[in-house]
């Protein structure tokens, strides 16, 4: 199959997907909706599919509806860390390693940067960057586990990664309740960052400040076209895919296969910390998560609808920062569940993983290619007859 069509194909399966997704939630927003009867179900359902594909984006009052940046701005915001989270499985994907360990390590992350923006006082400008630095490399560090184990015992990676998660989890919780606490507060939470250590927004306004858009967006946004040129410019990244495509190849083909399943799941370790820590320094004063964010699972289905390329991560992780809105909205403004993102992101997941959704049109597009090829060597076999008879 042609590289136009495989594009096309992959494009119009990623669309029914989400649009039987939608069609789900859809449903489900029926059923959840207040109302007696039909008509006031319909009504409601129809408010609550307002706010959320219209309400991200636009204000909807008594005097119509207008855009309103500030809704755009919360999106973006959103992003940040989903796109450094889709970026790592995007990478560890790519290989074929299974790894879910980038929940853990957007928390581990986090936890790191916190603790740096507390207890070690930097120069402004320096500080965050050390902060995010350090935390992308204690998560690569983590990561390391889970890679070794795979390379060398052949230990399942995605039970590794996943008991991780909450091993990361439950000794964070300690070291919070037991040590690092300020225990002045009502709640457990860290003593408060330095304002040195504190990521701005990108321009000093209502705007942009309420919504915590920092300057990690432009952080993320380079990293995806750092991410991009590894993985389709270099020797590496050669190696990643290739070893994703075909591991037994790869290997008597002469590549290093233990030392590129390591690297993919400690990059993807890296990439994770670095979202944490940067979502951290950029939206709140103290570290106070006692439960694992959400954003290695949004990462997941992110890196599933963006096709493991590192070029698409930003259009899903727009996607799913936009639904999330929605449904926050939904549960503010109609009463829904604001759980309808998580059913949303599991219904995307199911379709793209199902290898024969849609197969029987993806076979009717690779015959009709080879009909073609075969077509236009007829041709061109003639042709040359033709000349030779002349």
């Amino acid at each position: 199959m042609t590289k136009r069509r495989e594009i096309g194909f992959t494009l119009i399966r990623g669309f029914l997907a989400i649009l039987i997704a939608l069609l789900v939630a859809t449903l489900l927003i029926f059923i959840s909706a207040e109302g007696d009867g039909i008509g006031e179900k319909m009504e409601a359902a129809g408010e609550a599919l307002k706010q959320l594909l219209i309400g991200p984006l636009f204000r909807m009052g008594k005097n119509g509806t207008s855009f309103e940046l500030k809704r755009l701005a919360d999106v973006f915001a959103a992003m940040i860390p989903t796109i450094f989270t889709g970026l790592s499985v995007c990478v560890m994907f790519s290989a074929n390693q299974f790894n879910l360990g980038s929940e853990g390590g957007s928390m581990l992350g986090a936890f790191v940067a916190g603790m740096i923006a507390v207890y070690v006082p930097m120069a402004a400008g320096i500080h965050p960057v050390v902060a995010v630095l350090a935390a992308g490399v204690a998560v690569a560090v983590v990561m390391l586990i889970p890679a070794v184990l795979k390379a060398k015992m052949g230990v399942s990676e995605m039970v590794n990664s996943l008991m991780l998660n909450y091993i990361i989890m439950y000794i964070i919780k300690y070291l919070m309740s037991t040590h690092l606490a300020d225990k002045s507060k009502g709640q457990i939470q860290s003593f408060p960052f330095m304002e040195t250590a504190k990521i701005g927004p990108i321009v000093d306004n209502s705007v942009f400040t309420g919504a915590k858009l920092t300057w990690g967006f432009v952080v993320a946004l380079i990293a995806v076209v750092i991410v991009a040129v590894f993985m389709y410019r270099t020797r590496w990244g050669y190696s990643i895919r290739m070893i994703g495509i075909n591991q037994s190849f790869s290997m008597y083909s002469g590549m290093k296969v233990g030392a590129v399943v390591v690297l993919s799941q400690v990059l993807g370790g890296f990439l994770a910390g670095v979202g944490g820590g940067i979502e951290m320094l950029g939206r709140y004063p103290t570290f106070s998560w006692s439960a694992l964010p959400g954003y290695g699972w949004t990462g997941i289905t992110i890196a599933i609808l963006a096709g493991n390329n590192p070029l698409y991560v930003p259009l899903a992780a727009f996607f799913m920062a936009y639904l999330s809105k929605g449904c926050d909205l939904m549960a503010t403004y109609a009463g829904v569940p604001a759980q309808l993102i998580d059913i949303i992101q599991g219904v995307i997941f199911l379709f793209f993983a199902a290898e024969q959704f849609m197969a029987r049109y993806r076979q009717k597009l690779v015959v009709k290619t080879a009909q073609e090829e075969l077509q236009r060597k007829n041709a061109q076999s003639l042709e040359e007859g033709g000349a030779v008879n002349v």
